[in-house]
């Protein structure tokens, strides 16, 4: 979930180490071309990673989890993570309840991190978002915030890291008005239910051994099922929320 380009051999240096400690077992390479709710549903699936939001609105009972990884985020317990609200520089010092009737960048309507939460927030505050533009990428959301085609996104704070990394002209346009509280964080799932106690002691004797990652992965935790399943579901994105690209 956070393969950006500019990682990818890290992602790649993670599954050859997960797989040969499973003895060379499972597909050789990390599988980019399946669409991924295609690869999440299927019953052949070795590993993957999903979302808090679609693993407990279609995945659970069909997936199994496996584990969460632990991008060791400051002040959180292991395994969890949070979105960093944000909005133009020019907004800084903003409430963030005064951009509920503004234009909210979303990735996708099946996120925790940048649909889920922000609305969670929303409606313990008896509000909603509802203008909301969805750009298809944590990065495109930042980006369109930056550049004035947005107001406020929510953006995953495992992903803020690679922006701030990678993007930081986009970083110098945005400041961090609020943070979304904390859920459990991307968990590791399989199609193969018998394998996931084994994929759950590969990855953490994997993550071990490899050098410093970018995304501060450190190793992984075992969050419960009910954990994931106890977070609220907002409820759907309307046709009339959703704003058109050129809005």
């Amino acid at each position: 979930m956070y393969d950006w380009t500019e990682v990818r051999d890290e992602t790649d240096a993670l599954w050859s180490a997960v797989r040969a400690r499973l003895g060379g077992t499972g597909p050789r390479a990390v599988d980019r071309a399946t669409d991924m709710w295609a690869a999440w549903r299927s019953p052949d699936l070795f590993l993957g990673q999903t979302c808090g939001f679609p693993y407990r609105t279609a995945l659970h009972g069909r997936a199994t989890l496996v584990g969460t990884p632990d991008y060791g985020l400051p002040g959180l317990e292991p395994g969890y993570y949070q979105s960093v609200m944000v909005a133009r520089t020019d907004e800084a010092g903003a409430d963030w309840r005064d951009f509920l009737d503004r234009r909210l960048a979303i990735n996708g309507p099946d996120s925790q991190s940048g649909w889920a939460a922000p609305q969670n927030m929303a409606a313990e505050a008896s509000g909603r978002f509802t203008r909301v533009r969805e750009t298809g990428s944590h990065r495109q959301s930042a980006e369109d915030v930056a550049a004035g085609h947005a107001d406020i996104a929510a953006i995953d704070a495992v992903t803020w890291r690679l922006v701030e990394r990678f993007r930081p002209d986009v970083v110098r346009r945005l400041t961090i008005l609020t943070r979304t509280p904390p859920t459990p964080g991307l968990p590791f799932i399989t199609g193969r239910a018998t394998l996931a106690p084994a994929l759950f002691d590969a990855l953490g004797a994997a993550i071990a051994t490899l050098p410093s990652s970018t995304t501060g992965l450190r190793g992984i935790v075992a969050i419960p099922a009910e954990a994931y399943l106890a977070v609220p579901v907002p409820a759907p994105l309307t046709d009339a929320e959703r704003l058109p690209r050129d809005a």
